[in-house]
């Protein structure tokens, strides 16, 4: 790259003598970027397949991406990681993923160099790398490369993002939040989002105004410095969430199914250029069914959960469309390079049948057909985390094979638009060269005449691993030569080389020597649908050696497929033998993940609290929101309890009300003997018979309930915990936030027995779905 390294912090040049007669001052350049120097806006959505942007083939409205593309480069070729965390960190790094900490997620650290869950400090980010020359850098929505063991208000924040380079961050740590109700992040500050649904919220348009307010703010006061915004949105990640009207004008536009979808979406790809004359769609993925063969009360159940993903997507192109738009009002546009692009293949993790509110499954709660179609209508809605079936799913990938989590094209191929009016020349051309989402970092830095840095903060920096494609956006006619690049997930392996594919699907819990390696010419066979491992097994078990050399040079090892007990050990809450918290009045919000943990154990809550008035009312403590969780509080003169498992309410009100003074008002939670109970997918499990939850006031008891092993067996909730009010979607029976008046809560203590009994499969099933 033709630029010079960043300078070195520069020594005092002036001199200070006794006087200011005897002295000279001196004052450092700033760094100047060079004239032309453009900005940079990184649009990544979450989930999205490779078709499912209209100029990728797809019918759902996405006008403001496809505008861009017609202004830039559309890339058939480019390939990410398969997952969420990976994705982020070889974007962010210019590095393969295990390479850089990140061989997983952000859940757990496995205690292997490429397996720790936080990006390493010898790998800068894109923002490190830009802002010795004079870049300020700002990063709004999903972040995920923080354990989330490490995202409570304590810290630490070595690996939040205004500790990688950004200087300013709104958005979210962990996997996925609610879109009504999200777990919002201020720079290093938890804190509530500034509206409910009643009131219009949605965390996309929020995420959208705050990048315009910072880019704004930016101009306003240093509008001759570039900067670098990461919009890393939400949508389409589970929950899907969006307007109501806008659900139904997708509703009917999907009622031919996904077999007919599919086709359709091919024939227009091929049309469009995106994929080659003749590519054949691959054979259903397994588990999905024919659509015409599905009983006929599905189908509109199905139709109606795909509308919700769709227009979770259209929406979120609506808002990005006023990004643009300011950028343009701006006089921005032309000067600025974005990338618009999916950080994995569409999910599987809403089953065959898919979702309404994915919290009763998570803790056993059969939710069967009858239940869903009974909530039909709340689709998309506050109380709702839905999820869309395999078939759709499918759809979203074509023609692509199997899913996020896999190495198959699925799982790792994804549209990408590269747009910069006055850098390149783009018309809506489309380049077919092989790249990975590791080459962005060094291509961005190629466009803007960069080079990387060999240290960031006293740090050597390991090299990158990806290659700038700069010169094939300018010209897609270009010459490109790329090194092999390999792919793993919790076992999948993959390697492209020389237009040339292998790999391998892993089934848990069995030898990797038994895994059936497939070899795919992709550069004749876009989907992967001729498997020739028999027709070249030399070429085959040449690419299968070169992935071995390129999984050891990258700290993929060791191969490790025990994705269930990596999320029970090291994906649950980290608090180590904990079990007593206590929570004091002023306090802020604690996410779900670093909440006392009451799954699966006997565990005592106490309040410790003045009732002023006999008509005191509020929540003492909530964790959750409207699809599961637990609160206490004091309604009608009473103590309350509520376990919603799902949806499905619990509760438990005192036999006689509460009296002015101090009080320790609580819950004792005791469970019964374990039994085995068979459940589908996973098996036997081992879980509680019983729970008997006893209310209390200052230690006698005034209130019991007895449930037959519903409980919170897997998950509390993706939304965290208060005290004092229940912030966002409301747990129990009452308007949120429900702040307690007539009295005053001093503290919140929980006690927790040691002994706690999680199956790691059931867990892992959880664990996954919210990636």
């Amino acid at each position: 790259m033709p630029a010079a390294q960043p300078p070195e912090a520069p020594t005092y040049q002036g001199h200070a003598g006794r006087t200011l007669a005897e002295s000279r001052p001196w004052w450092p350049e700033p760094a100047r970027p060079k004239p032309g120097t453009p900005n940079v806006l990184v649009v990544l959505f979450d989930d999205v397949g490779f078709s499912d942007f209209g100029c990728y083939g797809s019918d759902i409205a996405t006008p403001t991406i496809d505008a861009l593309a017609r202004q830039g480069v559309r890339c058939t070729g480019f390939h990410t990681t398969a997952m969420c965390s990976t994705t982020r960190a070889s974007l962010l790094t210019g590095r393969n993923h295990h390479a850089v900490g990140m061989g997983c997620l952000a859940n757990f650290d496995s205690g292997y160099p490429g397996y720790r869950g936080k990006i390493a400090r010898d790998a800068p980010t894109l923002a490190e790398m830009l802002r010795p020359h004079g870049y300020n850098n700002y990063m709004v929505g999903k972040w995920h490369v923080t354990p989330v063991s490490e995202t409570g208000p304590g810290g630490p924040y070595d690996g939040w993002p205004l500790r990688r380079g950004f200087d300013r961050f709104y958005g979210f740590l962990d996997a996925e939040t609610d879109q009504y109700s999200p777990e919002l992040v201020q720079d290093n500050t938890l804190i509530a989002a500034p509206g409910t649904y009643e009131t219009g919220y949605h965390l996309t348009e929020d995420l959208v105004t705050q990048a315009i307010r910072m880019i704004a703010d930016h101009q306003a006061d240093r509008p001759r410095q570039p900067w670098f915004t990461f919009l890393a949105l939400g949508a389409c990640h589970a929950p899907h969430q969006a307007p109501a009207e806008l659900i139904a004008h997708y509703d009917q536009r999907f009622a031919h199914g996904w077999d007919e979808e599919r086709a359709r979406r091919l024939a227009r790809q091929i049309a469009m250029g995106v994929v080659p004359p003749g590519t054949q769609l691959p054979e259903r993925n397994p588990g999905v069914e024919a659509w015409d063969a599905l009983p006929s009360e599905q189908q509109p159940l199905f139709t109606r959960l795909q509308a919700a993903y769709a227009a979770m997507l259209d929406h979120a192109d609506q808002h990005l469309g006023r990004l643009v738009a300011f950028l343009k009002e701006a006089g921005l546009r032309d000067d600025t390079l974005i990338l618009v692009l999916s950080d994995n293949g569409a999910s599987q993790e809403g089953g065959p049948l898919g979702m309404v509110n994915a919290m009763g499954p998570f803790n056993l709660l059969q939710e069967t057909l009858q239940t869903k179609l009974a909530r039909i209508d709340d689709i998309g809605g506050p109380d709702t985390h839905s999820n869309f079936p395999y078939g759709w799913a499918m759809t979203a990938n074509t023609p692509l094979k199997r899913y996020k989590q896999n190495t198959h094209g699925g799982g790792i191929r994804d549209p990408l638009v590269v747009s910069w009016p006055r850098g390149i020349a783009g018309d809506g051309a489309l380049w077919k060269g092989f790249c990975h989402v590791s080459d962005l970092a060094p291509t961005v830095l190629d466009l803007l005449k960069l080079a990387p840095p060999t240290q960031v903060e006293g740090v050597a920096a390991q090299p990158m691993t990806g290659q700038s494609f700069a010169a094939c956006l300018r010209d897609p006619a270009a010459a490109w030569q790329r090194g092999p690049q390999y792919f793993e997930m919790f076992g999948h392996r993959g390697l492209w080389h020389e237009g040339w594919k292998a790999v391998a699907w892993h089934a848990v819990n069995t030898p990797f020597e038994a895994d059936v390696w497939e070899l795919y010419h992709l550069d004749e066979d876009f989907s992967e649908t001729r498997d020739l491992a028999a027709v070249h097994p030399e070429r085959l078990e040449a690419l299968k050696a070169l992935w071995w050399r390129e999984a050891e040079a990258n700290q993929v090892l060791p191969l490790d497929d025990r994705f269930a007990p990596r999320f029970a050990e090291n994906g649950r809450r980290v608090h180590g033998p904990r079990t007593q918290f206590v929570l004091h009045a002023g306090m802020g919000h604690l996410p779900n993940d670093v909440a006392p943990d009451v799954r699966s154990r006997d565990y005592r809550i106490e309040a410790y609290v003045r009732i002023d008035r006999a008509d005191a009312q509020g929540v003492l403590v909530a964790h959750g929101d409207a699809t599961c969780g637990y609160s206490l509080y004091l309604k009608n003169g009473h103590l309350v309890h509520d376990m919603n498992v799902g949806g499905r309410h619990h509760l438990i009100v005192s036999e006689r009300p509460f009296t002015p003074g101090h009080h320790v008002l609580g819950l004792q939670m005791r469970l019964g003997p374990w039994v085995r109970v068979r459940l589908p997918v996973i098996g036997m499990t081992i879980m509680p018979s019983t729970r008997t939850a006893t209310l209390l006031m200052d230690g006698e008891p005034v209130g019991r309930l007895d449930t037959r092993m519903l409980g919170f067996n897997s998950q509390v909730s993706f939304s965290g915990l208060d005290i004092g009010l229940d912030r966002g979607s409301p747990v129990s029976h009452y308007e949120a936030p429900f702040v307690l008046q007539g009295a005053r809560l001093f503290r919140v203590e929980y006690q927790l027995d040691p002994l706690q009994r999680l199956d790691p499969e059931l867990l892992a099933l959880v664990e996954m779905a919210r990636q």
